[in-house]
C-alpha cells in the first residue's frame, strides 16, 4: 500500500470539549447526535469525533462505506469496541480477524447454505404456528407486549435451530446471562474508564457471573454431543461434523463455544427487536398490512402453515421486513481499526485510526432515501432503487464479512410475520410513545405493545 505523506486537505473535526471531547453529545443521544453530524459534514462525507477517549472518524457516505468494508477491507481489523465484545463473545466470527476468521467462516458457512436452510426453516415455521397458536389461546381485551412475545418465539426457535431442543429451564439462564453481559459491553464501550476485570466493580462481578453461566452450560452440551453419534439436523451438530477443506481438521470445543454463543447471540436478539419493530409499524400502517394479508392470502389460501417455498413467494413481506431494518437497523453502528494508512479521495487516513460506519446514518441519508423517516416498502421493490448506491442499504453489514446468518434471520422473520399475519388484524395502542436504545443492537426502550384481533 502506498505511503501516504501529503493528503490534498484534513478531514473535518467536530469541535468538543476539553478531555471529554464530544462524548456528552453521543450519550445523551447517538442517533440524534450521529444523525446531526450527518447534516453538517454529508457534503465533506466524513468527520472526526471523540467519544470515550478514543479519536474516530465517521464515514458519512456509501461510497466510502464500501471502500472500508469490501474493497480494501483486508485492511481494516476490527475496531478497539470489538475487543470488550471478544471477552464474552470469544473469537467467534463476529470478533476474530485474520487467517483464523477466514478458517473460521470456511467452516461454518456450509452451514448456511440454501439446502440445509430448508431444513432449519421447518423449524421456524413449526414454531410460528404453535406461537400464533399460544397468542390466540391468551388473547383479552388488552393490548399484547410485542416485545415479550417476539423474545419468546426467537428464543424457542434459535435453541432448537442450534441444539436440536428447547433446553427447558435452562434456556432463560443463557438468555439472561447473555443480556447482563450485553448490558456490560455497552457500558465499557462508552466509558473511558475501565477497571481490570479483577476488581469486583458491579459490572465485572455481573460480567463474572454471566460468563460462568454460559461456559457451563454450552460446554455441557457440546461434551454430551461429542459422546454421541447421534446425527442431528440443527447448527450444533453441522458445526461438530464441519472440517477444513485444507487441513482436514474440526473446530475445538473453545472454537465451537464461541461459535454457539455468537450464533445464539445474534439469532434471538437481533431478530426479536426487528420483529419487534416491524410489528410496531406495521400496526400504525394498516395500508401495508392490508397488502402483505392479500399476498399472504394469495398464496396460502386456507392453509395455515407456509412452506419454505411460500416464505420465498411472498416479495412484498419481503420488503416490509427490509424497509423496518432501514428505519431501525439491529447492529446501528460498526467500528474498524486502520490497520495502514489509506486515501478517500481528497483524504488521507494514517495507520491505527478509529472508524465508524454507521448503517443507521446510511439508512437515513435523504440523498439515498427521500424522506427518509416515512415507512415505505415499496422503496425496495423491484422497479425502484435501481440508482441506489449497494452500501447504502448495510442491515447485515458487507463485503467479505457479510453476516453469515442474513438469510436464516430473513427466513425467520418472513415465516413469523406470514403465519401472524394470516391470523390476526393489527391495530396500534394510541398514544404508545417508543423511543429507541442504542445499545449494541438498537431496541426499542420501552417495550412494543400492539393490538391483535
Amino acid at each position: 500500500m502506498e505511503t501516504i505523506t501529503s493528503p490534498t486537505r484534513p478531514i473535518p473535526v467536530h469541535p468538543g470539549l476539553p478531555l471529554v471531547g464530544n462524548s456528552f453529545e453521543y450519550l445523551r443521544d447517538p442517533l440524534a447526535f450521529l444523525r446531526r453530524l450527518q447534516q453538517q459534514y454529508g457534503h465533506q462525507r466524513m468527520v472526526r469525533i471523540s467519544v470515550g477517549g478514543r479519536t474516530t472518524t465517521l464515514m458519512l457516505k456509501p461510497e466510502e462505506a464500501k471502500h472500508v468494508i469490501q474493497e480494501n477491507n483486508r485492511n481494516y481489523g476490527r475496531g478497539k469496541s470489538f475487543a470488550i465484545l471478544r471477552e464474552f463473545l470469544g473469537n467467534g466470527l463476529l470478533t476474530s480477524e485474520g487467517d483464523f476468521w477466514r478458517r473460521q467462516r470456511r467452516l461454518a458457512q456450509p452451514a448456511f447454505h440454501r439446502q440445509k436452510l430448508v431444513v432449519l426453516a421447518e423449524t421456524m415455521i413449526d414454531e410460528a404456528v404453535a406461537w400464533v397458536d399460544r397468542l390466540e389461546k391468551s388473547l383479552t381485551d388488552k393490548p399484547v407486549n410485542i416485545s415479550a412475545a417476539t423474545i419468546d418465539v426467537t428464543l424457542r426457535i434459535v435453541t432448537r435451530t442450534l441444539f436440536g431442543s428447547s433446553l427447558g429451564d435452562q434456556v432463560d439462564g443463557l438468555s439472561s446471562a447473555l443480556s447482563n453481559l450485553n448490558h456490560v459491553a455497552n457500558n465499557a464501550v462508552i466509558n473511558p474508564i475501565r477497571f481490570p476485570r479483577w476488581v469486583p466493580t458491579p459490572d465485572n462481578r455481573a460480567f463474572v457471573d454471566a460468563t460462568n453461566r454460559v461456559n457451563n452450560l454450552i460446554f455441557g452440551i457440546i461434551n454430551t454431543r461429542r459422546q454421541t453419534s447421534e446425527s442431528r439436523d440443527d447448527l450444533l451438530d453441522m458445526l461438530l461434523r464441519a472440517t477444513d477443506e485444507e487441513t482436514g481438521e474440526g473446530m475445538s470445543d473453545a472454537q465451537l463455544r464461541d461459535e454457539m454463543v455468537t450464533l445464539f447471540t445474534a439469532g434471538h436478539e437481533t431478530t426479536a427487536t426487528s420483529m419487534a419493530w416491524t410489528l410496531y409499524l406495521l400496526a400504525q400502517h394498516p395500508d401495508v398490512v392490508k397488502r402483505a394479508k392479500t399476498e399472504i392470502n394469495a398464496t396460502l389460501g386456507q392453509r395455515d402453515r407456509p412452506s419454505t417455498d411460500d416464505l420465498r413467494a411472498m416479495p412484498y413481506l419481503s420488503q416490509i421486513i427490509n424497509e423496518s431494518m432501514r428505519l431501525y437497523p439491529p447492529a446501528w453502528v460498526m467500528s474498524r481499526l486502520s490497520l495502514g494508512p489509506d486515501r478517500f479521495g481528497d483524504y488521507a487516513l494514517e495507520a491505527n485510526q478509529g472508524v465508524l460506519i454507521s448503517p443507521y446514518v446510511l439508512h437515513h441519508d435523504p440523498a439515498s432515501w427521500p424522506d427518509p423517516e416515512r415507512f415505505d416498502p415499496d422503496r425496495f421493490a423491484p422497479e425502484s432503487g435501481s440508482d441506489r448506491h449497494p452500501y447504502a442499504f448495510l442491515p447485515f453489514g458487507g463485503g467479505p464479512r457479510l453476516c453469515i446468518g442474513n438469510q436464516f434471520a430473513l427466513l425467520e422473520m418472513q415465516a413469523l410475520l406470514s403465519v401472524l399475519l394470516h391470523r390476526f388484524e393489527l391495530r396500534p395502542v394510541l398514544g404508545q410513545k417508543i423511543t429507541t436504545q442504542p445499545l449494541i443492537t438498537l431496541r426499542p426502550k420501552q417495550a412494543v405493545a400492539i393490538y391483535l384481533a
